[in-house]
């Protein structure tokens, strides 16, 4: 299969039906050198994202932003307040209570992008669905994996 039609396919079944058109049209891929898959994709020199082996997404809040575009990427992400946002941009977590607004695609595992004034400030791992965020005053919702000031900019963190 052509690597940019599996990214299309698996972003459209991850994030909507549509989310895909809003790729940019110069994309480039690596692959595993053991056995072929597609590891990184790139713009430019700019990392959009990682395939996972389960056949999820690792993706940057660079690439979260040019998603925005898309309504339906919105259901994926959440909001948080003023006084979070500091703290989320260099790498801490998510607290329920911290949340404004979640959108209703999210579920537990799920790679989630955390926005301020729908910017995108970082992309982490939902420990919580949007249900639970909703409804829970306490605890961690979002283990960040990648934010705006993290020191290794572009690069996914394998934890």
């Amino acid at each position: 299969m052509d690597s940019t039609l599996k990214i299309r396919y698996t972003v459209d079944a991850l994030f909507g039906a549509g989310v895909s058109k809003y790729l940019p049209k110069n994309i480039r891929f690596t692959y595993s050198k053991k056995t072929g898959r597609i590891q990184h994709v790139y713009q430019d020199d700019t990392l959009l994202c990682t395939l996972r082996i389960d056949g999820g997404l690792a993706i940057t809040p660079n690439f979260a932003q040019m998603l925005m575009k898309s309504k339906k990427f919105r259901e994926n992400c959440v909001e948080v307040d003023n006084d979070s946002k500091p703290f989320v941009e260099n790498g801490n977590s998510v607290f329920c209570n911290h949340i404004t607004w979640c959108g209703k695609n999210i579920l537990i595992g799920s790679d989630v992008p955390v926005l301020h004034e729908n910017k995108v400030i970082a992309v982490g791992k939902a420990i919580v669905s949007s249900k639970m965020m909703r409804s829970l005053k306490r605890g961690v919702a979002i283990k960040i994996r990648d934010s705006l000031k993290s020191p290794n900019e572009g690069s996914i963190d394998r934890k």
